[in-house]
């Protein structure tokens, strides 16, 4: 005959414990008050052991270019576009646009960088200074590669 490992005064040991309720409202007995569950949450939360470490890779995975030369064809569409643009203004539009810019990466050259494509609502341009605004950033006119304008006759 095979003998249970667990005795049956083991099994019940805790029986007269085992369904009672947590004494919450016994504050001396309890060091520290229970957390909300909000508060609790935060305990879990990632942190950022390196700081800077995401930035850093996100900087070497940046594909670096030299700026593009462009043709003379392409600066006169260019120059249609932001003529375009400035009627629309003169309009009390605001169009939506696509735009590829050339940002500089200082840290490599003056002439290396990267392409970036920004859509979002012309705010204004400056023929004086050359920059064109597109919500809150501000592109210089040497830099824009490319402009697309949506298409302002759908209402």
């Amino acid at each position: 005959m095979q003998r249970n490992p667990l005795s049956l005064r083991e099994t019940h040991k805790y029986d007269d414990i085992i369904n009672m309720s947590y004494p919450l409202e016994c504050s001396d007995r309890i060091k520290h008050p229970r957390m909300r569950v909000e508060d609790r949450a935060k305990i879990f939360a990632p942190f950022a052991a390196l700081k800077g470490y995401e930035e850093a890779i996100a900087a070497r995975e940046r594909v670096v270019v030299p700026k593009i030369e462009l043709s003379d064809e392409s600066k006169e569409y260019l120059d249609r576009q932001l003529k375009r643009i400035e009627q629309l203004l003169a309009a009390g539009q605001h169009p939506m646009v696509t735009v590829v810019y050339f940002q500089r990466n200082k840290a490599v050259s003056e002439d290396y960088g990267e392409y970036i494509k920004l859509t979002g609502m012309v705010a204004g341009r400056e023929e004086t200074s050359r920059i064109l605004q597109i919500i809150e950033k501000r592109l210089h006119f040497e830099n824009i590669y490319k402009i697309e304008i949506e298409d302002t006759e759908r209402s």
